[in-house]
């Protein structure tokens, strides 16, 4: 299980365009916003990609980078970010299921055509959202079981904010007896 303000496993994954997304050397001021998505075939990613999409300059002017992350392939993950016509939110794609694991990330099998008729993966990850600090300790994580029920990132966006300017550390760290 992740803990807050513990090392987060390592993550690298080949980016749209070109290059390599590296957790370790992302290189930003206050953190790195990961949304773990579903896939193409998922029409309630691509309506909370669109949100991160719009808030994405925000989080950057707050020093956090953001990007999106599934197991699909480049393909897929191109029509999604065609989709929700991405400009400034990085993609990242073929995530291994093991390392999707790692993360705590839920596993479901395909249940064939979703309702906007594109096939699911045979096996994909749940969704997942993280804030990770710059030194790739857990700072914030959400994890679902099912699409739906995700939380917004205008609010991350406002926990941020605090956790500036109170310097909020992460909370949940406690690991002792009960």
């Amino acid at each position: 299980m992740l803990m807050p303000r513990q090392k987060t496993p390592d993550l690298s994954l080949p980016l749209l365009g070109g290059g390599q997304f590296d957790l370790s050397t992302d290189g930003s001021d206050r953190g790195t916003v990961i949304c773990f998505y579903r896939g193409l075939h998922c029409p309630l990613c691509a309506t909370y990609l669109k949100e991160l999409e719009k808030l994405t300059g925000d989080f950057a002017h707050r020093g956090v980078k953001t990007i999106a992350i599934s197991s699909d392939g480049e393909e897929r993950t191109q029509g999604m970010a065609d989709k929700i016509e991405a400009r400034d939110l990085r993609f990242a794609y073929d995530l291994p299921l093991a390392k999707a694991k790692e993360w705590g990330l839920y596993i479901s099998t395909s249940r064939g055509k979703t309702s906007i008729g594109i096939e699911e993966p045979a096996l994909f990850s749940e969704p997942g959202l993280f804030l990770v600090n710059p030194d790739q300790t857990l700072y914030y994580m959400s994890v679902q079981t099912m699409p739906f029920v995700r939380p917004h990132f205008s609010e991350l966006l406002g926990a941020v904010d605090f956790a500036i300017d109170k310097g909020y550390p992460a909370r949940g760290e406690y690991e002792g007896a009960l």
